[in-house]
Parts: structure tokens; sequence; C-alpha cells
């Protein structure tokens, strides 16, 4: 009895075991949604090349994922579509400081009817629908409200304001034609839009320049496979993938 007990336990431990290698080799992404698509394409490539590494990525508002973290959500590596958000979680110990590395660059446009004849921020006050990330936790809506009241227009918009949960879903208006227009990501007007168009692009001197940081969590900082993938993410090819899709990068 007591021999099949030890058989048993052995057994049991065997496949404990087997079970912590499977996971050694999961990577938990937390990415700004704007980079679905680099990410998806770095991430397949990097699985091709390493067959014993999967990829759990969830894609979403910075703001919303830095608060997944803080409440104890596995991410080994977060992509920011700002530094506030990573600053949010550095200052609460959650990324590794050490790691912290900026990954890309954007640009902010105004995407719409491709009828309209909008060309600035100025003459959008003429319209009645402008969607936007909102703020609290986009990014994409942070950089908007900020060109609005660089350009004295704030005021005139707030009752015109659709707010959208991320970028993805304020574009999504504009190209269902729910709203007038939409401000969004450069990138995202020009991989993901079917039928709103960009209209102009908002002048740099509006609004801080849209960086993306990424880092590694306290958490991915201890995994070798997450530390590795964050590596990669700041090679030759990765930046390659990265301007294919339309961002900056140096």
């Amino acid at each position: 009895m007591k021999r099949k007990f030890v058989t048993m336990l052995a057994a049991v431990a065997s496949v404990l075991c087997f079970s912590s290698s499977l996971l050694a080799g999961e990577i938990n992404l937390f990415v700004a949604a704007s980079m679905k698509e680099v990410i998806n394409e770095i991430s397949d490539s990097y699985t091709k090349a390493h067959p014993g590494i999967t990829f759990k990525k969830n894609y979403g508002a910075s703001g919303a994922l830095a608060k997944q973290i803080e409440n104890g959500a596995p991410a080994d590596i977060f992509i920011s579509a700002n530094t506030e958000w990573m600053d949010y979680l550095k200052a609460r110990k959650l990324a590794d400081e050490k790691s912290i590395a900026t990954f890309a660059y954007n640009v902010l446009v105004f995407a719409g009817k491709p009828d309209l004849k909008t060309g600035s921020l100025q003459e959008v006050v003429k319209l009645e629908k402008i969607a936007i990330g909102s703020p609290k936790s986009v990014p994409a809506g942070e950089y908007a409200m900020e060109a609005f009241k660089k350009a004295g227009i704030d005021k005139q918009l707030e009752k015109k304001l659709v707010m959208a949960k991320d970028v993805r879903e304020c574009l999504m208006y504009a190209d269902r034609g729910e709203v007038d227009g939409a401000f969004v990501y450069k990138t995202d007007a020009l991989q993901v839009a079917k039928n709103a168009k960009i209209l102009f692009v908002v002048p740099q001197e509006y609004y801080p320049r849209v960086t993306y940081p990424m880092s590694l969590t306290v958490a991915g900082v201890k995994k070798t496979e997450a530390a590795a993938f964050h590596a990669a993410l700041q090679s030759a090819e990765a930046k390659s993938v990265l301007r294919k899709h339309g961002f900056i990068v140096q």
C-alpha cells in the first residue's frame, strides 16, 4: 500500500513538473490596441523560430490595461500608447524600470467621411458628432483633448463628442458613419479603416508626441522567455515590421 502511495506521488509530481515546463514558455502581453497588427506579426514570427513559446495577448486601452495589471492580472510585458500609464505602473513598482524603452512613435489624425471638406481643427467645430477615445483611459483621447485645448475649441466641442472605449472602437464609429469623424492614430486609419479616410493630420505643436513605451513587469523580469521576447521587440526585424505598419522608429 505504501509503495503504491509513493508511486502515485511520483506520478503526480511528474505531471506537475511537466505542466510547469509548459507554462514556462507562456508570455503574457498587455498591449495598446493600436499595436495589435504589429504585435501579432512579430509574435507569430517569434513562435515559428521558438516553437516552445506561446503568447497570451490582451489588447485594449492603455489605462484599462495598467489598471488590470495593478489589480493582479498576469502580465509579463506592457506596451502603452503614452508615457503616463507606464509611469503609473512604475510609481507602483509594477513595471521594471530598467527595462523601460521606447518601442515606437505615432501621429494623431482626423479620419471621417470621404465627402467631408474638413481640413483643420478649426473646421471640426462645424461637424455634429466627433468620436474620441475616453481620455480617462485612452491615450488617443488624451492627445485629442490636448489638441482641442491648444486650438481653443474644447468648449465648442463639449456636446459633440462621442466617447469610445479604445482607439479601434473610435475608428469603428467613423467607419460605420455613426459619427462625422474620429481622432485616431495614423496607423489605425491606414491599416484598419474600410470607409473612413484621413482628412487631416493634427499639427504636432498641439499635443505631446505619441510615444509607445514598453517594459517588462515585475513578474515578467523573472521569466527568461519574457526577457528574451522583450529584447526581440527591440531588434532590427521588429523595427522593420513597425515601419511596414506605418509607425515611426528610431
